[in-house]
């Protein structure tokens, strides 16, 4: 199989990264292409035979199996530049949450999915979601949920829960390192540890809590009583979050639930044209 990628911001590398370095196929296999091509040619620093082509309809006359890796409100119009270059045995899938496979597959001639990565991919592990259109074949569909077992924990997934679920696995590290970060300022402005020490200790404080879970010494809920003593310091600090978090995670998922409805009227005003 050839693998394509079409945008290599963020989340495009990311891919790259864990299909390369996981051995979901060669460098050579691979072709991608951004608008800002330099962008693209950057990456072979890294892996100098991977193939970088001039346009995105090139990425797809290569290729078995093309990823979107572009904003959301790019990706039809994207879709549909190359949609007259595609056979029906080629996949596209799409890596953004708004838009539903239905919405790809009927604008498409060919097999389709959705595959919603994480930034934990690049480390070979967390959750990657995924959701299949109708006509895509079943060896197909294994294939892809393998390839993925290489570098995450697949997750098939309904539609119904597609924007809280990427908000725990695509956005969770981002909403966790704020809050790290926020911990980390505090500790320095009222006590008299310097910025560095309290970074320093809070990663790998974060890297040892990881490898508990991967371990499954604890699960979340135990592991917050095995720390907290009655009476102790930690619950101390507990007692303040739970007065002062109140309904804080509640409105963040407002906040991007609106986004993700937002974001889907403007992609359903770009389909009426």
């Amino acid at each position: 199989m050839k693998w394509g990628i079409i945008g290599t911001g963020n989340m495009g590398k990311v891919l790259i990264h864990a299909f390369i370095n996981s051995g979901v196929t060669d460098p050579g296999h691979v072709y991608i292409h951004n608008r800002t091509l330099s962008k693209a040619f950057d990456l072979k620093t890294d892996y100098p035979d991977i193939n970088v082509c001039p346009t995105p309809e090139k990425v797809v006359s290569m290729c078995d199996i093309i990823f979107i890796c572009v904003k959301p409100l790019d990706v039809f119009p994207l879709v549909r530049k190359i949609r007259p270059k595609l056979k029906k045995e080629q996949c596209v899938i799409s890596i953004t949450s708004p838009i539903s496979v239905r919405q790809l597959e009927e604008e498409l001639p060919c097999q389709t999915a959705r595959i919603i990565p994480s930034i934990t991919n690049r480390g070979l592990n967390g959750v990657t979601l995924l959701s299949f259109g109708d006509r895509i074949e079943q060896n197909l569909k294994e294939y892809l949920i393998q390839s993925c077992k290489l570098f995450s924990r697949p997750v098939i997934i309904d539609d119904s829960i597609t924007r809280v679920a990427s908000d725990i696995v695509s956005c969770g590290p981002a909403f966790l390192s704020f809050l790290i970060q926020a911990m980390i300022q505090a500790a320095c402005e009222e006590t008299d540890i310097d910025y560095d020490s309290a970074m320093e200790l809070a990663q790998e404080m974060i890297v040892g809590y990881g490898k508990l879970m991967e371990k499954g010494y604890y699960t979340l809920e135990n592991l917050e009583k095995k720390v907290t003593v009655k009476g102790g310091v930690t619950g101390a600090g507990i007692e303040v979050l739970e007065k002062e978090v109140g309904d804080m995670f509640h409105r963040m998922f407002q906040a991007t639930h609106q986004k993700y409805y937002d974001d889907q009227d403007k992609i359903l005003d770009q389909l009426s044209i």
